[in-house]
């Protein structure tokens, strides 16, 4: 089946800078005389227009044109002699060329732009242009994944504008900073950069700094500040309606619109782009509104609402000139109307454009496209041309398109679209039986994933937005590819590439969660079985459309398999009920019943190898909503025994940890910090106290209570001590959202990256670092079905070797019972954590008072369990 791109309009991208000639523009910024104005020639003023003329075809997206234009100016000025603008019209022409993915002229454009700045005699128009020609370099930089290099030049930017006392170009330049950081990796340095350039636009004239925030707000969405991307957008919105700009206007309320729905507020967003769209005059702006409506309509199954929009918007359409947004509209509406088809029963299409219809529309793209020479336009509508044969099954019409589309986007090297067009070549070559070939378009594609890593937020926020969509799916089909039965069992190669494809999603999913590179793994979970805990076995399950596949690694073993036949609707259903019933008293039967059936899905088949190689522990590595149920919990109906009675259980974020090494007994230290008073709307932990004080009569402690328990306490002593063990008594949330992953402190409550640099800080000024994180009181978000990605993103991005957490908030007084055995266990035994957290919950099972799942199975211990 054919995926369409989710797009929502105004996506982030790097700021860039089209200068007009001097003699007209920085003439005017100097305040020149009239005098000086007509000694100004006849022929300054035509190139000057032409200049003017390049912007204006470029801002409608007619690159070749612009192009075209700009070229004949920078040759004016050279007869001329005059560098300085000559410098200024090859500055534009990179960009340009940039945009038709001419990359060997657009670098030559800009090299010889700077090196005509190199020599010209500097004043402040020369900053200016300088300023303009470093800043479109960055840009080019970027869009050749040359993030390092780009953020170079737009520091040097930022710079050169700086010296023109240009202070709307700093703020340019420091949001481009931002992204190039953010594609680094080096999230807060681009949060530290973003709120910077915040501050200037303060100071800035209003119809500026209107824009100025919008492109805030938006850059702040892209890393992932959400509510602070939309408190920025606020106050655009309130300085536009100041203006009465109602483009202005417009633009923001698109922009708040794209923020909101990710917040999961998609009638916040829809009222937004209602009101974009009745404000806007203009027919790009009120077209790019109801196309961002019509795509969330059909996201909520609001179908018949999502047809009244049709009209409208081919009105739109038909209005516009033909411009690079033109084509890019076509595109979107034609998606949507394919998504529209396929959410509508056959007889109720009626007013619904026919496939014939939706090819004509594309087809159309394509020509416009190829008139305005752009590559990546021409590359994306004969993609999703070849997609909507593939929606009709006409297979070699749509290899033909793909394949042809797949050759241009390579052409220019844009990776984000060349990954669609593998994806979707791997698809049809699959349903034309050809699976070695397919295979084959699989792992180029899975490659380009790779190859983008984290720029996929950078560059492409619409991946971003739709990650489950348009970016999981890709991996998950490789892996069924690699592993489907042909009455034989897979390859051993093809048994490690499926679990190395998985890990590969599993990272791509943290990375989008934090929109930054976040794994400092470096151990191999099956080197640690073969070598350090022989008595270990790592369970990988994997979920697919129409089955479980599950691969198990047994010390100095190759890896076994097995595969259920189930579908994912049927498994996920079963998850959900369990998960819902481990967290409600008196419900024995059900929860027996429902985790016996993920017992003999996961671990019956293997039962006998296991207990050959005398297992003592079962590392899992899960998949999707399987990390929302405890695998302590899962019933042994023969045996009349939960897992936990047979073996220890530990998680792990991925097949690598970080460095795993044991615990050290003899210097068990742990820093305890806990609240048991009401704060911030939520209730108090009456056994909190009870819980630290049983704590620190098992292991020496450092506590922080209560008003101690500060953010600003828990740093310093995080940093002033090395402590193996920090223990957080405190309520707090797990989320895939990463706002909404907090753990709480008095003062405030603490997201999971202020954790991470508050943790880390410890990590990088000691050789050590955190043996285990405890957190004792948090639970995951309700209605959140991938919740518990932020227990992983937690334990990976804290840095610590282990973490310990609960799947929902937990009875205070059995927590403190529990707590007290486990410390116990690790002070007084030679036992490792997995051990001891498997002692500590027995303990609870075998109290009539807690024998529940409830009490016991929340607790998960993610990492090394050594």
């Amino acid at each position: 089946m054919a995926r369409e791109r989710r797009v929502f309009f105004r996506s982030r991208q790097p700021i860039l800078v089209l200068g007009v000639s001097f003699l007209v523009w920085c003439g005017g910024l100097q305040g020149g005389s009239p005098a000086e104005a007509r000694v100004t020639s006849v022929s300054s003023i035509a190139i000057s227009e032409s200049i003017q003329q390049g912007r204006e075809l470029y801002e409608t997206g007619q690159y070749a044109q612009a192009a075209a234009v700009w070229q004949q100016a920078a040759k004016a000025y050279q007869e001329r002699d005059d560098s300085l603008n000559q410098a200024m019209a090859l500055s534009n022409l990179a960009l340009a060329y940039q945009q038709l993915g001419n990359w060997s002229q657009a670098n030559q454009a800009i090299a010889t732009s700077l090196k005509l700045l190199s020599t010209s005699a500097t004043n402040p128009q020369h900053a200016q242009v300088l300023a303009q020609a470093w800043n479109n370099q960055g840009s080019l930089q970027f869009a050749q994944g040359q993030a390092e290099q780009a953020l170079n030049s737009w520091q040097k930017a930022t710079a050169a504008y700086t010296k023109a006392a240009d202070s709307v170009g700093v703020t340019r330049s420091l949001i481009n900073q931002a992204q190039a950081q953010q594609a680094l990796g080096l999230y807060r340095r681009a949060i530290t950069t973003l709120n910077q350039a915040n501050q200037t636009l303060q100071q800035q004239p209003t119809a500026i700094k209107v824009t100025g925030l919008r492109s805030l707000g938006n850059a702040l969405r892209v890393v992932g500040n959400l509510s602070q991307s939309q408190q920025i957008l606020q106050q655009s919105l309130k300085l536009a309606q100041e203006l009465k700009s109602p483009e202005e206007i417009a633009a923001t309320l698109t922009s708040l619109g794209n923020t909101v729905r990710l917040q999961q507020n998609p009638q916040a967003a829809l009222t937004y782009y209602q009101q974009a769209a009745s404000v806007s005059s203009t027919a790009r702006t009120q077209l790019q509104a109801q196309l961002n409506q019509l795509s969330l309509l059909l996201e909520t199954g609001d179908l018949s609402t999502a047809q009244t929009l049709l009209p409208q918007i081919n009105s739109h359409l038909a209005n516009l000139p033909t411009s690079q947004t033109k084509v890019y509209a076509r595109i979107t509406l034609a998606q949507n109307l394919m998504r529209l088809h396929q959410a509508q029963p056959q007889k109720s299409q009626m007013g619904i454009p026919s496939w014939l219809e939706i090819g004509k529309l594309l087809a159309t793209a394509v020509q416009e496209a190829k008139d305005l020479q752009d590559p990546r336009a021409i590359s994306y509508a004969l993609g999703n041309l070849g997609g909507l044969y593939e929606q009709t099954q006409q297979w070699t019409s749509a290899q033909e398109l793909t394949q042809q589309a797949l050759v241009l986007a390579q052409g220019i090297n844009a990776l984000d679209i060349s990954y669609r067009w593998q994806w979707q070549l791997g698809r049809l070559l699959q349903a034309q039986g050809n699976t070695e070939k397919a295979i084959a378009a699989y792992d180029d594609s899975v490659q380009s994933l790779q190859t983008l890593r984290y720029d996929l937020v950078a560059i492409n926020p619409d991946v971003q937005f739709s990650f489950q969509e348009e970016v999981e799916p890709v991996y998950r089909e490789l892996v069924s590819l690699l592993l489907q039965s042909n009455g034989t069992q897979p390859s051993q190669q093809n048994l490690q590439k499926a679990r190395q494809t998985i890990e590969s999603l599993q990272l791509a999913e943290l990375n989008n969660f934090f929109r930054a590179a976040c794994l400092d793994a470096n151990r191999q979970i099956d080197q640690i079985v073969d070598e350090q805990d022989q008595t270990a076995a790592a369970i990988y399950p994997i979920i697919l459309r129409d089955r479980l596949e599950v691969i198990i690694k047994l010390p100095q073993q190759p890896l076994r398999h097995h595969t259920i036949e189930i579908s994912q609707t049927e498994f996920e259903t079963t998850l959900e009920q369990l998960q819902q019933n481990l967290i409600e008293p008196d419900t024995f039967t059900e929860v027996q019943a429902l985790s016996q059936k993920v017992y003999e899905w996961l671990v019956r088949p293997q039962l006998t190898a296991l207990n050959a190689s005398d297992i003592k522990t079962l590392v899992f590595v899960l998949d999707g909503l399987l990390r929302n149920i405890p695998m302590a919990a899962l019933y042994d109906a023969q045996r009349q025994q939960y897992l936990i009675e047979q073996y220890s259980i530990a998680l792990a974020p991925g097949l690598q940890l970080i460095d795993p090494q044991p615990l050290q007994q003899q210097r068990l230290q742990a820093l305890t910090a806990g609240l048991s008073e009401p704060r911030y709307g939520f209730e108090g932990l009456s056994y909190v106290e009870s819980e630290i004080e049983q704590i620190t009569s098992e292991v020496s402690s450092q506590v922080l209570l209560n008003q101690d328990f500060t953010s600003q306490a828990l740093q310093k002593q995080v940093n002033s001590q090395t402590f193996p063990v920090v223990h957080l008594a405190t309520h707090g949330q797990f989320s895939s959202n990463i706002e909404q992953t907090f753990i709480l402190a008095w003062d405030k409550p603490i997201n999971v990256n202020e954790l991470n640099d508050l943790l880390r800080n410890r990590t990088q000024n000691s050789s050590s670092a955190i043996e285990l994180l405890v957190l004792s009181a948090c639970e995951t978000a309700t209605g959140d079905k991938r919740a518990a990605l932020g227990i992983a993103g937690i334990a990976v991005r804290a840095g610590a070797r282990s973490t310990l957490a609960s799947l929902w908030s937990v009875d205070d007084q059995s927590t403190a019972l529990l707590m007290s055995q486990f410390y116990a266990e690790l002070a007084s035994s030679q036992v490792n954590k997995a051990t001891a957290l498997r002692q500590a919950q027995l303990s609870l099972l075998k109290n009539p008072n807690y024998a529940h799942p409830m009490y016991w199975s929340a607790y998960v211990l993610v990492g090394n369990w050594l």
